[in-house]
């Protein structure tokens, strides 16, 4: 799985990339050139604790892999310095996350001069949608020519699919906010649109407006065309300066700044939202480890991510959730209790399962 950060230079995301993949600031790294790729561990409490529980001989995170795109500028002629090569690799994600400021710092200018998030996220948006619209007017024309030299029942479905698609775009409409069925969605999978791609907003914002994030976000929000976008505050500086910190101290230090989650975990959190993914656990002596799989999953699409064998071969998966089983403190008293339970391959994993797959 993979997320991309863009936004504008200057806007804190490289330090907001830099925080949740632990590492130190360069102030030459917001000039890059190239995307800076982190594989980062997905926290996760509750695979914390049943670890303190097993103590098996490791501890395996979920992970994601976060793109870091070059920040970006004004070229010399004045305009925004968006090539081809930026598009094609920020389409290759499978969310997005606008990265836009709050913060005023006359010594870090805005490109544009002006501290206005709303006005950043609607430049975006027009750009990916102008990218979106050149590949289906492009896409329309080879459509109508392949119809009439191939009898090919799917093109002859995807060709109206298309049109529906360039007419919301016209409207300068993200194809987010256009109803599309899951067939629709299907064939469309392969074209990595960027403006069907789940998209956040998160807004860097500074010390002033600590306490403040909620009238922040809703004001965004009431402006937005799509209602449903997550919008995340994050305080960059603060939580840079946070990072070199111990665990303790760090805590410490949020609790003083009243700062509730650290950007890591709210970023991470807003991409499973988005992407519509869960967490299941496998325990044991050897190892505690979390799996992620998507939203409504059955068990044996589940064992299949662990191992191709355990799909094919799948018979029964052993089920407890993590809230019960923590509640009744092992497997043998939730079997007492009747949550421990044997399910078939149709079973919908819910987030938290602790499963032990039967297979032969």
């Amino acid at each position: 799985m993979q997320i991309g950060l863009v936004g504008l230079q200057y806007t804190g995301k490289t330090t907001l990339f830099n925080t949740i993949a632990g590492k130190e600031t360069d102030i030459s790294a917001g000039l890059k050139e190239e995307a800076s790729i982190e594989v980062v561990k997905v926290p996760d409490e509750r695979l914390d604790k049943l670890t303190e529980i097993f103590n098996p001989k490791k501890q395996v995170n979920a992970t994601i892999e976060v793109f870091d795109f070059p920040g970006l500028r004004m070229s010399d002629d004045g305009k925004m310095n968006i090539t081809n090569a930026f598009l094609n690799s920020v389409k290759d994600n499978d969310a997005i996350f606008y990265v836009v400021r709050q913060f005023k710092n006359d010594a870090v200018p805005h490109p544009k001069n002006e501290i206005n998030p709303l006005k950043d996220i609607q430049y975006l948006d027009e750009e990916f949608l102008l990218y979106d619209l050149d590949f289906l007017e492009r896409r329309i024309e080879k459509l109508k020519r392949d119809v009439m030299k191939i009898k090919d029942d799917k093109l002859k479905k995807e060709l109206p699919l298309i049109e529906k698609c360039l007419k919301h775009a016209e409207e300068e409409k993200p194809l987010r906010t256009l109803y599309l069925d899951e067939n629709e969605r299907k064939l469309l999978s392969g074209y990595q649109l960027i403006t069907l791609k789940p998209l956040a907003i998160a807004i860097n914002l500074d010390e002033d407006s600590i306490g403040e994030e909620e009238k922040i976000i809703n004001e965004v929000k009431e402006n937005l065309i799509d209602k449903e976008i997550l919008v995340i505050p994050f305080f960059a500086k603060i939580e840079n300066e946070l990072a070199s910190l111990s665990e303790e101290d760090r805590m410490t230090f949020m609790e003083d700044y009243g700062i509730k989650e650290s950007a890591l975990s709210k970023i991470l959190r807003t991409a499973y939202n988005i992407l519509g993914l869960n967490s299941f656990f496998t325990v044991g002596e050897d190892e505690c480890r979390a799996w992620t799989i998507k939203e409504n999953f059955t068990a044996q699409q589940a064992a299949g991510v662990i191992h191709t064998d355990f799909f094919n071969k799948f018979i029964r998966a052993e089920v407890v959730h993590y809230e019960d089983f923590i509640k009744h403190g092992s497997f043998s008293k939730c079997k007492d209790e009747g949550v421990w339970r044997l399910e078939g391959k149709e079973y919908l994993v819910e987030d938290g399962d602790i499963m032990n797959i039967r297979h032969s």
